[in-house]
């Protein structure tokens, strides 16, 4: 009974405090509205998400549009223009991803599911409302999407086409995930350890013993089986070496409060809602703002 009144005070502070960040950084119509160019065109607000192949677009997840973005080149368009009304589809917009074919997948806390889009760009529910609060998604060799459940401390695993979603694991307010080359998948979040991995028999190992970050929000793990984790409250991004201690890869200007990532070929995307901005990191963790023009 402690336990579940704890868990249900975790994810009300955690859906506060998200809803201050918003307020905070929004501009006019408290933080629902796109900010705007001085051009007057709509431009990054509060981008929480990204999503990229290798090559072509790449897709930002805007809280406050509410919706999501496409930036072939330096052009950044609306991609979907969600409704500010509650409990319409993405107007809670908090995480992205490309499925095997391509295809965009997003999360949505407000109607409580994950999307993926059609050829008309229209997002299709997959789950009937089976997922709470959808903080982060990955993508399994064969198609199933893994997804963190900030409000149930789940880990989900969803069939490819969608539908009825599968408890892979319990891990304590998850916030990203990532499927590395092996099919593995790796969290990350606020438990006692801040990274697991998930074993066949569904049971978690510790990547990372303890709690070195501060604020850690995604994960991602490249071909080389190196994780680097996103850490706000440090303004920094970490570096997860196979055998080794979890140390900075970049930290503070022009990060203020990094959250999404994404792998880009052999390059790391960063977006950073406070920042408003995309930026791709070298090897040595230079940061190069992505022109984003409206």
């Amino acid at each position: 009974m402690v336990v579940a009144r704890f868990s249900r005070m975790a994810v009300a502070f955690a859906l506060l405090f998200s809803l201050l960040g918003s307020l905070v950084v929004g501009q006019a119509g408290f933080g629902v509205s796109a900010a705007r160019a001085a051009d007057g065109a709509a431009t990054l607000d509060y981008p929480l998400a990204i999503a990229s192949a290798m090559e072509g677009p790449i897709y930002l997840a805007d809280r406050n549009l509410p919706g999501t973005w496409k930036l072939e080149g330096e052009k950044l368009s609306v991609h979907f223009q969600g409704s500010k009304k509650f409990r319409t589809p993405l107007n809670a917009v908090r995480c992205l991803a490309l499925d095997a074919q391509g295809k965009l997948l997003a999360g949505d806390s407000s109607t409580r599911d994950v999307y993926r889009f059609d050829d008309q760009n229209q997002p299709v529910p997959l789950t009937k409302g089976a997922i709470g609060i959808p903080m982060s998604i990955a993508v399994t060799k064969n198609g199933d999407l893994i997804v963190a459940d900030l409000e149930v401390h789940v880990i989900w695993k969803v069939p490819a086409a969608g539908g009825a979603p599968t408890k892979l694991a319990s891990v304590p307010a998850p916030r990203g995930v990532a499927v590395d080359a092996e099919d593995r998948v790796w969290v990350v979040s606020h438990g006692k350890d801040q990274v697991v991995r998930l074993t066949a028999d569904g049971k978690t190992e510790a990547v990372v013993t303890g709690q070195p970050f501060q604020f850690p929000h995604q994960i991602v793990v490249n071909d080389k089986g190196i994780a680097f984790v996103s850490d706000g409250y440090a303004k920094a991004i970490w570096k997860l070496e196979p055998g080794a201690e979890p140390k900075k890869f970049a930290e503070g200007e022009p990060l203020v409060n990094p959250v999404g990532l994404a792998l880009r070929g052999g390059s790391l995307l960063v977006v950073d809602p406070r920042a408003k901005a995309v930026f791709q990191a070298d090897d040595a963790g230079k940061l190069t703002p992505l022109p984003a023009k409206p």
